[in-house]
């Protein structure tokens, strides 16, 4: 069984580029809100030396929209269709599964618990999963954010609450400055990072939570070879999602996916699933860490 690969949402635009988003195992879509949002003034993206930093605020054209115009055309990819949804409370999630729920051409929902460029719905994690999970069916995947003490603890939170899945990780809060000026490269300040810094704190995370869960996980931050996704899978993950790679080279998928299979053939297994948790499994009691 080989190990599937996504995108992360928001790195790919389906619409335009129908052609790359099947070359994955599923496409997931920017996070949709209830209502339309122009997002972040600009500038809103930043190149740094190790990654990039991003300022969008989930610009993004609400459900009504959504549903009418865009979903339609989603639909006629040849992949599984994940679609991301964030909101400002409980009920706005609630109201967005309870949208989606009876459309059959979504296979799964993930929830965006963790956009650092916008403000913070004020229930915890657990209570937005919760109000998702009592109005739909469909698998809901948590996707978390790498900025906590304890993400093993809102790993086991999310999973009471009904999550069937995670998503980890989101970006993390960065800044840049202009080297002249020394102002901030994005007119909101601090944005979202995401490149190969962030592979080892995505690392720690989903080697924490995987000692702490037993969910599915998708894997990502900083993902740019099968090298790279396959330490995923080693620390926890049961699928890679491609992010920033995904803007200098679009067609990355297919090149991923052949080394990830060709990197496990080379350590002696016949699939790169076989190697997930291999991280957890090879450590002693006390060297697993999940707080």
């Amino acid at each position: 069984m080989s190990v599937p690969i996504l995108n992360a949402s928001g790195c790919l635009d389906a619409l335009v580029a129908p052609d790359v988003a099947e070359t994955l195992d599923a496409f997931v879509t920017k996070t949709v809100t209830p209502l339309p949002r122009e997002g972040n003034p600009p500038p809103r993206i930043a190149e740094t030396e190790l990654g990039m930093l991003n300022s969008i605020g989930l610009q993004n054209p609400g459900i009504d929209a959504f549903l009418d115009e865009h979903l339609p055309k989603l639909a006629e990819l040849a992949v599984p269709l994940w679609v991301s949804i964030g909101g400002f409370s409980a009920s706005d999630y609630a109201e967005l599964c309870a949208r989606l729920d009876e459309r059959d051409e979504i296979a799964t929902v993930e929830l965006n618990l963790s956009c650092p460029n916008v403000e913070e719905a004020p229930e915890a994690s657990a209570e937005l999963v919760a109000a998702a999970r009592e109005q739909t069916k469909k698998p809901l995947y948590a996707k978390l954010s790498p900025a906590t003490w304890n993400i093993a603890e809102t790993a086991r939170a999310v999973a009471d609450a009904g999550a069937d899945g995670l998503s980890l990780v989101n970006t993390i809060r960065g800044l840049s400055l202009d080297p002249q000026t020394l102002a901030p490269t994005l007119a909101r300040g601090a944005g979202g990072y995401s490149g190969p810094a962030l592979r080892p704190i995505a690392l720690q995370c989903v080697y924490a939570c995987s000692g702490a869960v037993e969910l599915p996980i998708v894997g990502m931050g900083g993902v740019t070879s099968g090298s790279d996704a396959l330490a995923l899978v080693a620390a926890g993950a049961s699928a890679v999602a491609l992010g920033t790679v995904l803007f200098a080279e679009p067609a990355a998928a297919p090149r991923i996916r052949r080394e990830l299979a060709e990197a496990a053939t080379a350590r002696g297994y016949g699939s790169a699933a076989d190697l997930r948790s291999n991280a957890n499994e090879s450590s002693s009691p006390a060297g697993v860490s999940t707080i």
